[in-house]
């Protein structure tokens, strides 16, 4: 602790490139879940099918065990919006889940989530999910463009703010953090847009940025599981999280096989690999 606030723990260019191998397998993983997210198959399964795939690279899960989670992957569908357990639940046609999950790679960590709609898509849901990921997005390019951490929320909140169309919730109770030896460090990284500018972007700074957003209002409880979170009044919800790092040339999305030119280059970002 400094002057009371959590240490950021600020990688060098060979710890980066590490997590960045971790967030490749991450990547391979989430697509194998992703396309096993049919009507009709279990959430465990996604779990399975995600486990395999981390498993044959010989890297581990940085959820599973985590504070006694039981599973490799978050699978929150609906109205949960994060940290829900795979199981016997089975998916239905429409259905909208974000699928979250972590690997690690000689001790260095990488997180990431993405939103999937499971069959037909209903109109609201898929503008939902779009606009999420297109908020994270903006999250990723303020990184680039900013100077401290707080930009990121606020280009996040501007953007989801300016959409056109019903208003969408930001969620202020979950939130992206630092990331890099462990899953969940300091600093905190805010979705909305705050007087607290929070500390300044320099390299070595690895962050996971994830916006959750909301159908309805953003109140949210956790069920008796002491895990899944859900909102409130039941309405739908999405996330969609890449873990990114800062070096001396730029910034390289760890958990995108492209770094995130695809996304950025259009946003006036080009990301640049880690020396």
């Amino acid at each position: 602790m400094a002057f009371g606030q959590p240490r950021i723990e600020y990688k060098n260019n060979a710890q980066m490139r590490t997590m960045h191998e971790a967030g490749l397998v991450l990547s391979r993983a989430l697509d194998a879940a992703v396309a096993a997210a049919v009507p009709g198959v279990t959430t465990k399964h996604l779990d399975d099918v995600f486990a395999a795939v981390l498993n044959e690279a010989g890297a581990k899960s940085n959820f599973l065990g985590y504070h006694g989670f039981p599973a490799t992957i978050c699978t929150s569908v609906n109205e949960e919006v994060v940290h829900g357990i795979p199981g016997s639940r089975v998916l239905q046609d429409g259905d909208i889940i974000s699928i979250d999950g972590g690997a690690i790679v000689n001790g260095w960590h990488s997180d990431s989530a993405r939103t999937v709609i499971v069959g037909t898509a209903d109109p609201e849901d898929q503008r939902l999910s779009v606009v999420t990921q297109a908020a994270m997005w903006r999250g990723i390019a303020a990184l680039a463009g900013g100077s401290h951490v707080g930009d990121i929320g606020a280009a996040i909140d501007d953007y989801v703010s300016s959409v056109p169309g019903k208003p969408l919730g930001i969620l202020e109770d979950y939130v992206g953090h630092g990331i890099g030896s462990e899953m969940h460090m300091a600093p905190d990284v805010l979705n909305y847009r705050t007087n607290h500018r929070g500390p300044k972007i320099k390299p070595g700074l690895c962050l996971a940025i994830e916006p959750m957003l909301v159908r309805g209002a953003i109140e949210t409880a956790v069920l008796e599981d002491d895990w899944t979170v859900v909102t409130t009044d039941g309405k739908r919800s999405c996330q969609w999280e890449h873990s990114v790092a800062v070096h001396e040339k730029g910034i390289w999305v760890l958990s995108a096989p492209d770094g995130g030119a695809e996304h950025l280059v259009p946003l006036g970002v080009t990301p640049v690999p880690i020396p």
